[in-house]
């Protein structure tokens, strides 16, 4: 009777009962630590006699060649966009901040909107570029944790200022008698402080369930996976901070809609200044949440195949995620009227006090030329 070395486990994959003194061969594994690998090739462990070898040999179980050509032209893309939002973004932080007839706590709402997508489009600028240029930082864990740990930050952000863009309308359209009793400190602990609560559990969560590989079950170091950051690889955890970014796009809704209800029936017959302004201020709002709504879809859900939709829908997601602060700053700062007749009336008194000053130092050169110095010639010319 032929005897079998008993089915083994051996952390990676499963063995199955082999003969005395056979080799056992099965197809690599695809897919390890978020990391693809060639299943195309074969595994093997050898059994003796009653007793399995110490280690598996998984020496031909390579990491999988990614489509390079899309890879690159997605991580273009998203240089393109990121550092032209970030150049329009600074602008505009720059505009609201440099003048102070602009100073005021809507204003400051939305400085502190587009500060967050600056700071998001410096984190992905930064990783992107210790990925690329740094093979000791993409291969040091605790980096990769800290870059990860800030993009994840600064991207929750967004969507918790966008929610404090939507309350402060609110309490200014619906609310209107307890609008003035929020200060920017519930504001900045809303915009700030509750994403940071969030990140803070997600780390610990985080933490707790990766396990940073140094070498294989069987003691050997599998190829390429010392080199990936596990930081960036999806796991159930990480709807500890997608979830509440859900949660505010839902009550952006909710403020939306009562604020629309509110100006279609109480405000309709009037014509005031105020009432303009939060008309446009609720269509910059009516345009930048299912923006915020779809990009943030997108990130949650797509294909993952190598067809030809998967590579659209990567370039589409790219172009959408990398110029959302591009949006932002062009509804909120340079479509905004308020900006648009600060930025006139300063160039307007720039050209103005320009002028003058040519005028002065004209004159002070006609003064010039008719000094006594010029007076004394004029009389010796004339004796």
């Amino acid at each position: 009777m032929q005897e079998y070395c008993p089915a083994y486990h051996d952390g990676l994959l499963c063995w199955d009962p082999t003969p005395w003194n056979t080799r056992a061969i099965q197809k690599c594994f695809s897919e390890l630590n978020g990391v693809q690998y060639d299943n195309t090739q074969n595994a093997s462990r050898h059994c003796y006699e009653g007793i399995w070898h110490n280690y598996s040999d998984y020496s031909n179980c390579t990491e999988r060649i990614a489509n390079t050509s899309a890879t690159d032209v997605t991580s273009l893309i998203y240089l393109a966009g990121y550092s032209l939002s970030l150049a329009v973004l600074s602008l505009a932080v720059f505009v609201f901040l440099y003048f102070k007839d602009l100073r005021c706590l809507r204003n400051t709402i939305h400085t502190n909107l587009m500060s967050t997508y600056i700071l998001s489009a410096c984190s992905w600028i930064l990783n992107l570029s210790l990925q690329n240029w740094s093979d000791e930082a993409s291969q040091d864990q605790t980096s990769c944790m800290i870059l990860v740990i800030c993009m994840h930050y600064f991207y929750l952000t967004n969507f918790f200022w966008m929610l404090v863009e939507g309350l402060y309308l609110y309490m200014l359209v619906v609310e209107t008698f307890t609008a003035e009793n929020i200060k920017l400190k519930v504001y900045a602990t809303i915009g700030w402080g509750a994403p940071a609560v969030f990140l803070t559990i997600w780390v610990i969560s985080r933490c707790l369930v990766t396990v940073v590989p140094s070498t294989g079950s069987d003691g050997l170091a599998l190829a390429g996976e010392a080199k990936v950051c596990l930081w960036m690889h999806e796991h159930l955890v990480d709807w500890i901070h997608k979830a509440p970014s859900l949660i505010g796009l839902a009550l952006n809704l909710f403020f939306l809609v009562r604020i629309m209800w509110v100006l279609i029936t109480k405000l309709r017959s009037a014509n005031t200044l105020e009432t303009e302004q939060y008309r446009k201020a609720t269509k910059a709002l009516l345009v930048l949440i299912p923006l915020l709504g779809i990009t943030n879809l997108l990130v949650l859900c797509g294909p993952s195949d190598d067809s030809w939709f998967a590579s659209a829908f990567e370039y589409a997601r790219a172009l959408m995620l990398s110029t959302q602060g591009f949006t932002v700053a062009l509804f909120y700062c340079f479509m905004n009227t308020e900006v648009r007749h600060a930025i006139r009336y300063h160039v307007e008194r720039w050209k103005t006090g320009r002028a003058i000053a040519g005028g002065r130092r004209r004159g002070a050169s006609y003064s010039k030329d008719w000094s006594p110095r010029s007076r004394t010639e004029s009389i010796r010319l004339t004796v």
